[in-house]
């Protein structure tokens, strides 16, 4: 949370980070999220909850985050992660999001229609 703290990359794969867990997470990245540009959270438990914790740091204005992996986290509905890309300036700087080994299904093609113009690599199981 030190604004003199410069964090670039967090990989946090396979961490046991729980959907609880990610609140904590996400109020210390939303504290000084100008620097982040890789996050890492990988083979998590986050579920539809983190990652709804998590789009609060990228709406965060500061936000400059360039890589966003949330492969195999449990994770069932992208529509909260869909909303704050597109009701952000997120989408400027986000080239790549992985979210691989989750079962998004119908949300998945609304991410992608929205990604469609943007800068942006998604990776996703086809199905």
């Amino acid at each position: 949370m030190n604004p003199q703290f410069k964090l670039e990359k967090l990989h946090l794969y396979r961490c046991s980070i729980t959907e609880k867990q990610s609140l904590i997470l996400t109020s210390a990245l939303k504290s000084n999220p100008s620097h982040l540009r890789e996050l890492d959270l990988s083979v998590n438990k986050l579920g539809n909850s983190g990652v709804k914790h998590l789009c609060a740091v990228l709406k965060d204005s500061h936000c400059k985050l360039e890589r966003l992996s949330l492969r195999y986290c449990g994770i069932t509905d992208v529509s909260s992660l869909t909303q704050s890309l597109t009701n952000s300036k997120a989408l400027q700087f986000l080239k790549e999001l992985d979210l691989r080994g989750n079962k998004i299904g119908d949300s998945k093609q609304r991410l992608r229609d929205e990604l469609r113009d943007s800068n942006c690599v998604l990776s996703v199981d086809e199905d």
